[in-house]
């Protein structure tokens, strides 16, 4: 899930390694940037891993299932353009279904994925460090996007959640980042880095609103989103919900009117 953002986070990566394959699924929209990204990694003498079979499109699902045999699938979190198509795929290939949060890693042909809690933009999100032979990437998934910023979806996202996760990933230099939407990005740690000065930006924009005299959520998002669609709006009130909630607990005493509801 995407904001307004429509700047990469940090530099392209030109091009893939040669274990990992992208299957982008025909799901476009403003939410969704090119569709959601379907990730297939596999040794040249191994199974493949599935990470996030996206909507339920057969069309999706078949091009996906014709890298068989597939040994497991692994999800980075639950919202429906990444999970909709699990129970097809599975049927498809009969492979096992890892939810998140995968608690142990997978180690197919060599190919080893490491499962890192990274809770903030849903509760649920895990991204994971991918070795293979000396390469290693991150699939992030929705916490970190290949183009823009990612919602942090209130109630079940938090913002201090997503802080503290942003904080792992920028210890992830040099590593390639592998989202769940957009391009894939030359290092993780820049695009974490990149991620946190925004949110320290959109929390001081809040916080002016609120000394401006804006009382609710939908009325900040009238004044920091003035320049973006409207139809962006409601995901917008997902991620100011968050910072208010985020600035109400961090307040000693509480700022007068500050509610997340």
């Amino acid at each position: 899930m995407v904001s307004h953002v429509t700047t990469p986070a940090a530099e392209l990566l030109e091009t893939l390694p040669k274990w990992v394959t992208l299957v982008r699924a025909p799901n476009p929209g403003p939410m969704t940037l090119d569709g959601t990204n379907t990730w297939l990694l596999r040794a040249p003498d191994g199974a493949a891993i599935v990470v996030d079979p996206g909507p339920l499109d057969e069309g999706h699902l078949r091009a996906v299932a014709a890298h068989a045999p597939v040994a497991a699938i692994v999800l980075t979190h639950g919202h429906q353009d990444h999970t909709e198509g699990v129970p097809r795929l599975a049927e498809l290939t009969g492979a096992p279904v890892y939810r998140p949060p995968v608690r142990d890693g997978l180690d197919i042909a060599g190919v080893v994925v490491e499962p890192l809690s990274t809770p903030g933009h849903t509760k649920d999100s895990v991204c994971f460090v991918v070795r293979y032979r000396g390469q290693e990437i991150v699939l992030t998934g929705d916490t970190i996007l290949g183009r823009g910023t990612t919602v942090v979806a209130w109630p079940d996202g938090d913002l201090g959640d997503y802080l503290a996760s942003l904080a792992r990933l920028a210890a992830l230099d040099g590593r390639p980042a592998l989202p769940g939407h957009g391009p894939a990005l030359h290092d993780t740690g820049v695009a974490a880095r990149f991620y946190r000065t925004h949110r320290e930006a959109r929390l001081e924009q809040v916080r002016a609103a609120l000394a401006a005299g804006a009382t609710d959520a939908p009325e900040i998002v009238a004044r920091v989103y003035a320049d973006v669609d409207r139809g962006l709006w409601p995901a917008a009130e997902l991620s100011v919900r968050a910072q208010l909630d985020f600035l109400r607990r961090e307040s000693h005493p509480p700022i007068r009117g500050l509610d997340a509801t």
